[in-house]
């Protein structure tokens, strides 16, 4: 079978939320096209989670836990939609395995679920 089929695509946790998530993303993009700054990128992405009314919090302190005490490393998420889905804008042509590993650790430190 074909990775993509319905019945074969691993199930997203928070399926519907995603999908109006990046519905709005791609509003943004579809209006603004290519080659901004990811700040301008994130601030009409909060414009567009507004008029959808889904809530959500900007960038986000993600603290590292270092032998039982939370340390501020300076490390903040972009937006963390309805509590349960983390977003990091990123203006690459291809999403690389460090940013990959960025993600998973936010979500790790945050307590949030991955699969």
């Amino acid at each position: 079978m074909n990775r993509g089929d319905t019945e074969t695509r691993r199930k997203l946790i928070h399926e519907d939320l995603t999908e109006q998530i990046i519905g709005a993303a791609i509003e943004v993009h579809r209006i603004l096209g290519p080659g901004l700054l990811e700040s301008a990128y994130e601030e009409c992405l909060c414009r567009e989670l507004n008029l959808r009314r889904l809530s959500f919090q900007r960038q986000v302190e993600v603290p590292v836990e270092y032998k039982g005490v939370k340390l501020d490393c300076g490390y903040r998420i972009d937006l963390l939609v309805e509590d349960r889905v983390v977003v990091e804008l990123k203006c690459v042509d291809r999403v690389l395995p460090v940013i990959e590993a960025q993600l998973l650790t936010y979500m790790r430190m945050l307590n949030i679920e991955s699969d």
